[in-house]
Parts: C-alpha cells; sequence; structure tokens
C-alpha cells in the first residue's frame, strides 16, 4: 500500500469508521446508564433499529416550513461529516489534514447547531422557537471554551492544527500531564457535556418539552429526515469524544510512514477509547441531575475560566522550558 494511496484514503475511512461507530457509542452509553438504574435496557444496537425504522417512516412537513427545515438536517450532517475526516482520529494527518484547523473544526460545530436552530425556529412553533434559543445560549457561551481549551494546547505545539497537537503529544508524553493540559481537559469535558446535548446540560432522553433544549427544535421532524438527525448526533458524540481521546491521550493514534497494519491497531484503539470515555459519560450521569436553565451559563463559564487558566499555564510553562 503506497504511502499517497494511504495518505488520501485516510479521510474516506474516518468517515465510514466513525460513522458505523457512532449509533454504538450512543447504544453503549444508554445500555450502561439503564444497567445502573436497574433496567434491562433495549440493547447497544437499539440505535441502529431506530434508524432504519425512520428511514422507513413517511416524511411529514409543517405548513409553515421553508428551505431552512428543509436542508438543516444535511447541514447538520454534511458539517459533521467533514470533521470527522478532517480531524485526527486514526491518523494525525490526511489528505484534510488542512481543514482540522482549530477554527475551522470550531465554526462547523457552531455552523451545524445554527441550521438546527434556524430550523427550529421556522416551524413557527413556541416550543421549536424555545429551544433554538436556548440552543444559541448555550452555544454561545460552549464554542469559546473549546477555542480556548484547544488553544491552550496548541502553544507548545506552535500550530492550531489538530493533527499537529496530536503529534506533538505523541513525541513529548510529558505534555499530557502538564498542568495546563489538565486545566484544558477539564475545561473540554465541561464544554462536550453541553454540546452533546448531556447531563447536566440537557437531558437527551426527556419527553418533557420545558425542559428541552436539543429536543425541542426537532419536535416537528420524522422519517428520513429526523433519521439523519439522529445519526448526526451520534456522530457529533462520538468526534467530541474522539477529541478528548486524541488530543490527551493520543495513545495508538497512527502515523503516516509506519507500518500501514498499524492503522487497525489505530482503528482498535480509537474504538476501545471512545467506548470507554463514554461508558464514563454515562457513569457520570446516572449520578448527576440536571441543572435548572438560569445555573447552565454559571457552569459553562467556570468552564471558560478553567480553559483560560490553562492557556496562562501553558504560556508561563512554555516559557520557562
Amino acid at each position: 500500500m503506497s504511502r499517497t494511496f494511504l495518505f488520501s484514503g485516510l479521510p474516506v475511512l474516518q468517515l465510514i469508521m466513525l460513522g458505523l461507530v457512532a449509533p454504538i457509542v450512543s447504544g453503549v452509553a444508554r445500555q450502561i446508564g439503564a444497567k445502573l438504574e436497574g433496567r434491562q435496557g433495549a440493547g447497544v444496537l437499539q440505535p441502529y433499529r431506530e434508524l432504519r425504522k425512520l428511514f422507513q417512516k413517511e416524511t411529514l412537513e409543517p405548513s409553515t416550513k421553508s428551505i431552512f427545515f428543509t436542508f438543516a438536517p444535511y447541514v447538520l450532517a454534511s458539517t459533521t461529516a467533514v470533521i470527522s475526516m478532517a480531524g485526527p482520529f486514526l491518523a494525525t494527518e490526511n489528505s484534510f489534514s488542512s481543514s482540522s484547523d482549530l477554527l475551522s473544526v470550531v465554526g462547523l460545530l457552531f455552523l451545524g447547531n445554527i441550521a438546527v436552530a434556524l430550523a427550529g425556529l421556522d416551524t413557527g412553533t413556541s416550543f421549536g422557537g424555545m429551544g433554538a434559543s436556548r440552543e444559541l445560549t448555550v452555544s454561545s457561551l460552549v464554542e469559546p471554551t473549546i477555542l480556548v481549551a484547544i488553544f491552550a494546547l496548541s502553544i507548545p505545539a506552535h500550530s492550531s492544527n489538530l493533527g499537529a497537537i496530536a503529534a506533538i503529544s505523541i513525541s513529548n508524553p510529558n505534555l499530557i500531564f502538564a498542568p495546563g493540559s489538565l486545566l484544558a481537559l477539564a475545561a473540554f469535558v465541561v464544554v462536550v457535556l453541553a454540546e452533546a446535548k448531556r447531563f447536566p446540560v440537557d437531558n437527551p432522553s426527556t419527553h418533557l418539552e420545558l425542559t428541552m433544549i436539543h429536543e425541542a427544535m426537532l419536535l416537528e421532524y420524522s422519517g428520513p429526515r429526523l433519521a439523519v438527525i439522529e445519526w448526526a448526533s451520534s456522530l457529533r458524540l462520538t468526534i467530541l469524544l474522539g477529541l478528548i481521546a486524541n488530543l490527551f491521550f493520543p495513545i495508538g493514534l497512527f502515523r503516516v510512514g509506519q507500518a500501514p497494519i498499524l492503522l487497525l491497531v489505530s482503528c482498535l484503539a480509537f474504538l476501545i477509547k471512545v467506548l470507554l470515555l463514554g461508558s464514563i459519560l454515562s457513569f457520570a450521569e446516572v449520578f448527576m441531575a440536571k441543572l435548572r436553565l438560569f445555573r447552565v451559563p454559571e457552569l459553562l463559564a467556570s468552564s471558560f475560566i478553567l480553559a483560560l487558566l490553562s492557556v496562562v499555564t501553558s504560556y508561563f510553562f512554555t516559557a520557562t522550558r
């Protein structure tokens, strides 16, 4: 297998693997949560069954819908797919690596949120507008924290490219346990909970409209479009967990130039790390209560402060090296 072919094919391989694994990650998180709560659970393959059922159903649309409602699911899915192709999930670099700049990745995440929020407003329902307002409020606090937290990691790497950040951590393992990295990790974990719509910011399984954030914007969706949104949401969770796994613990990450067989090791390592993080997330959620909406900005502001501290600490330790 030539280096050029491998370099060019990695983005497609990453998209296929993450796209197939994403429902399993959600299924494992659900199943572990069910077991911890004393329930049997529907099994780790339930998300696949739900997607198959939704793709077979009829698409119903509100009479007030416009182009925003129609194309929002595909914007969300496409922006998430681009991140899955460009990010350092299986390898530190590939033919899409130039698109995995910090600003590009955060911008694509935010674009997906905006598309769904506009679709919620487009329906003209009170719950859709309420969910869109809450979603944009949370996103306006989450995205800056992601920027600042990963910027702290970019200081020793002298690059804002996510692949370069992962590569420098592999070359210098001591950076993984540096104070700046640990502070950035703490901030990043909090914003991942918010961005993935998990406890204590949002309840992904609620059916009470007044407590919804993300789900409130999807009440008018059905059929294949809802399936696309559900798949994209699972993929976003997998991507966020993958960023934690490979930016802060880049063990087993493939580097172009190594033996191609090591790419299989990288796939296995990524799967293990993401499922482990998903399990930890589900375990923690069982012991969390959903915060009141007006307490969420306090939590996200705290994570932003941690991210700022990580930047200051990283600058200090880099300057004294």
